[in-house]
């Protein structure tokens, strides 16, 4: 990978947790909780995106301020005393936790989004069986994904990847207000009439599985979905010469998913149609001779 080369940034003095580090101006204060080793837990956050604050599961206390400031979005000031793990800041992860996952099913989460409503003792069923605020049938209009906004909390990642942060297609947008507010077509047009180009980029920063390519959907849907029997191979994207690293998922032989490495300088984790859903070809076997 390349080594970016800019100006040197000063070095700003803080205090997180009783230690004292500096980070380099321009840093978060998640960037700082991670150079510390902090685990922080985030939804709407992903390295690719601009921040937008909506999930505030990354809350941390700032002494001086009055309210709790998000994290990942908050610049890293000379002087600061933080504190990650006060008990205000696990009250409020704990409450935005359970809010979330009472209300949305998020048992297709990523593993981290589990163990942190394990680690903050967040129990969504006390808010009581009717407390989900979606419930609707997934969306299948097409052959590649589905849409299951069952599962969705509104962290309005894929409406970033889907317009200036990666793919600027502007397919996806934000409709309603208020518990009215869902993720949705601009114009609120169906998916085949959109400007979609099915490019997937929406499914790989999705946090809940509430998008999510087809063939993942059926192998769930039939309870057939078994992550301890894939294995993960890294190749690279055969269709054009961009250079474009996939991280192919197959289960029994079969190619289930195709993802890009977040890692990589030329994709940061974004692929074309090709890329993410051409690999019917690898699967057509040949009859005997």
């Amino acid at each position: 990978m390349a080594t970016p080369v800019g100006l040197p940034r000063r070095l700003l003095e803080l205090s997180i947790d009783g230690d004292a580090i500096a980070v380099p101006e321009g840093s978060t204060l998640l960037d700082a909780c991670a150079a510390q080793g902090i685990d922080t837990p985030t939804l709407c956050f992903s390295e690719t995106l601009t921040p937008l604050n909506v999930c505030r599961v990354c809350v941390v206390e700032v002494e001086g301020s009055r309210v709790l400031v998000p994290a990942c979005s908050r610049p890293v000031e000379a002087g600061m005393v933080v504190r990650t793990d006060s008990e205000r800041v696990r009250t409020s992860r704990r409450m935005v936790l359970e809010l979330l996952a009472s209300s949305v099913d998020v048992s297709r989460a990523g593993a981290d989004v589990h163990r942190w409503l394990a680690h903050y003792g967040a129990d969504p069923a006390r808010h009581g069986p009717d407390a989900a605020t979606v419930a609707q049938q997934p969306k299948i209009d097409n052959d590649l994904y589905v849409r299951d906004y069952s599962r969705c909390i509104l962290c309005y990642k894929c409406v970033e990847a889907c317009g200036e942060d990666a793919q600027n297609t502007f397919a996806i947008a934000v409709g309603g207000r208020g518990f009215e507010a869902r993720i949705t077509t601009e114009f609120d047009v169906p998916l085949t009439a959109s400007a979609c180009v099915y490019c997937g980029n929406c499914i790989a920063v999705c946090p809940t599985g509430a998008l999510v390519g087809t063939r993942e959907y059926e192998l769930r849907a039939a309870g057939a979905w078994d992550e301890e029997r894939q294995e993960v191979t890294r190749t690279v994207c055969p269709f054009c010469g961009v250079g474009c690293n996939l991280e192919l998922t197959a289960q029994e032989g079969e190619i289930v998913r195709v993802d890009a490495p977040r890692d990589h300088d030329v994709t940061d984790g974004n692929l074309c149609i090709k890329g993410r859903f051409g690999y019917a070809h690898v699967q057509q076997h040949q009859p005997p001779p």
